[in-house]
């Protein structure tokens, strides 16, 4: 795998998905649909998805590539894969209030260790480079050129004052009484994967998912968060969250800056 040319096609893809779904998010009307597993999908989505998963083809041919609108790719297993959301908080989407993302990963042995999280309503572009490390990048967003640069580190925490960040569409009593354990000075909802990147930024310490995810919502952003320090984890051992599990089905988990007191479930 050539991860330059990795992180250049996952960039220029990303950006190239997020002006086809702004093109739909600022028509007056989309169409939205409903999945079997009673999700919402529309037009945006499957736009995107045709987009990236050309793409991808084309420059990796023989590498597996799964992605959450293509039921047929959930099948093939592999030890390296990349994995697609083509447009992660559709909900967000739906309502027009911006937090969601493109998300493109690769993952390698159960870890995802390169993504890229581009949230285009927001303006905000996240990705690994090709060593590994967390980059954000400041607009305008051209897709053939990269603009400027600023690598990306998770805080140092204080744990009596944390700061998290947790889901703004699926926030329940359940996360709210595992956060309730800390010493919060300020929380904050957001949607789609940018919850990762708030805490690769140092926008945010602690960031827990106790509610269902899939790899495909998850791996970009774990690879950005572990790109700039940080780490993800299982919500009821504490045990490294892995990638190519049967159905692609996420357990709860943790993110997290090192150096936060992780506290049971």
């Amino acid at each position: 795998m050539d991860l330059t040319k990795l992180s250049h096609v996952m960039r220029k893809l990303a950006i190239e998905a997020g002006d086809i779904i702004m093109d739909i998010y600022n028509s007056p009307d989309f169409e939205v649909r409903t999945k079997g597993d009673s999700s919402p999908v529309t037009e945006a989505d499957e736009a995107a998805d045709t987009h990236i998963s050309a793409g991808l083809r084309a420059a990796f041919p023989d590498v597996t590539l799964v992605t959450e609108e293509q039921a047929d790719s959930h099948v093939e297993r592999a030890d390296t894969f990349l994995i697609v959301d083509p447009l992660d908080g559709t909900k967000e989407f739906i309502q027009r209030r911006g937090d969601f993302t493109v998300n493109i990963a690769l993952v390698m042995g159960g870890s995802p260790v390169r993504g890229v999280v581009y949230a285009p309503a927001k303006g905000r572009l996240f990705y690994t480079d090709a060593g590994g490390n967390a980059v954000e990048e400041t607009g305008p967003f051209d897709a053939d050129v990269a603009g400027r640069l600023h690598p990306i580190r998770v805080s140092k925490p204080d744990n009596d004052a944390l700061l998290v960040v947790a889901s703004k569409s699926h926030r329940d009593q359940a996360t709210d009484d595992y956060i309730g354990q800390y010493r919060v000075k300020d929380s904050r909802s957001a949607g789609s994967s940018l919850k990762f990147c708030l805490v690769a930024t140092g926008e945010a310490d602690l960031y827990p998912r106790i509610g269902r995810t899939m790899e495909w919502d998850t791996a970009a952003g774990h690879a950005v968060l572990v790109g700039a320090g940080g780490d993800v984890v299982r919500f009821d051992n504490h045990q490294p969250l892995r990638y190519g599990k049967d159905g692609y089905a996420n357990p709860f988990f943790i993110a997290y800056a090192p150096g936060v007191a992780l506290k049971q479930g």
